[in-house]
């Protein structure tokens, strides 16, 4: 399987980090169905309450009112655009699933309610200099989790040096 991910989210994801700071955030995941096994995230939900330092807790009424929303903007083409999963941080730790983890997403795609044949976690963290590290690890309701291969299409702008931005300034 593999993950595609939008330049403009991660650019959108790396502030939203910061400024959840050492409580962890997160929300829902919708993506889109390019391939046989390729998926594209199209929109994430972004929720700053229901975390710790170690914990994050989905608020089910504000990803209700983004699924929704989405769903109406997508034309409820479920067949392309659906639920694809959550997100959440890890601002002191490692961006790899924990046990807890584990389980709720194993929770989530063995309820019948939820109807979905699979559910991915993205781990997300910013690491020294605003460098976003993440896992991305797909979840089905028989089998073991597996790690995900992401590909971020787009450009992520370089970062500039002192050296860098003082050579442009003069060149203007």
């Amino acid at each position: 399987m593999k993950l595609l991910i939008p330049a403009e989210l991660i650019l959108r994801l790396q502030p939203e980090l910061r400024r959840g700071g050492r409580k962890e955030i997160g929300g829902v995941l919708v993506g889109e169905h390019v391939e046989r096994s390729i998926f594209r995230i199209v929109d994430l939900s972004v929720q700053h309450t229901g975390g710790t330092a170690v914990h994050f807790v989905r608020d089910e009424k504000q990803s209700k009112v983004f699924l929704e929303k989405f769903f109406e903007r997508v034309g409820n083409d479920y067949q392309r655009f659906n639920y694809i999963g959550e997100w959440h941080s890890h601002p002191s730790f490692e961006p790899f699933p924990s046990g807890e983890d584990h389980a709720t997403m194993r929770q989530i795609v063995s309820d019948p309610t939820v109807g979905v044949n699979f559910a991915i976690l993205i781990i997300a963290t910013l690491a020294p200099r605003s460098m976003l590290k993440l896992s991305a690890t797909a979840y089905r309701a028989s089998g073991d989790p597996i790690e995900i291969d992401v590909q971020i299409e787009g450009e992520l702008p370089k970062k500039r040096g002192l050296i860098q931005w003082v050579t442009d300034l003069f060149r203007s």
